[in-house]
């Protein structure tokens, strides 16, 4: 099974609004999820960004991948540094 951080479409017609889920990549993309990992509001001034950090660094270390449009807003975040940095052991 693989596993994908990807975005799902809320919200009215012409106001979208995004949860952030781990889901099985063979699922739609309104469909069954894993897991809600953060919120995403594009229509709010600044666009409003909610993650779960920790969750969404456990799903990547455990190999889940994601979407191009979640890896930046990851990036923008900080979490995608975060992963990809060496552990500070």
């Amino acid at each position: 099974m693989a596993v994908k951080i990807r975005l799902t479409r809320g919200g009215a017609k012409k106001k979208p609004f995004y949860q952030l889920v781990v889901s099985d990549e063979r699922s739609p993309r309104d469909g069954r999820f894993l897991e809600n990992v953060g919120q995403y509001d594009p229509k709010s001034d600044p666009p409003h960004v909610l993650l779960k950090e920790e969750p969404i660094l456990q799903w990547l270390a455990k190999g889940a991948q994601p979407t191009d449009t979640v890896k930046q807003l990851l990036r923008q975040a900080g979490v995608w540094a975060k992963f990809k940095q060496p552990s500070q052991a």
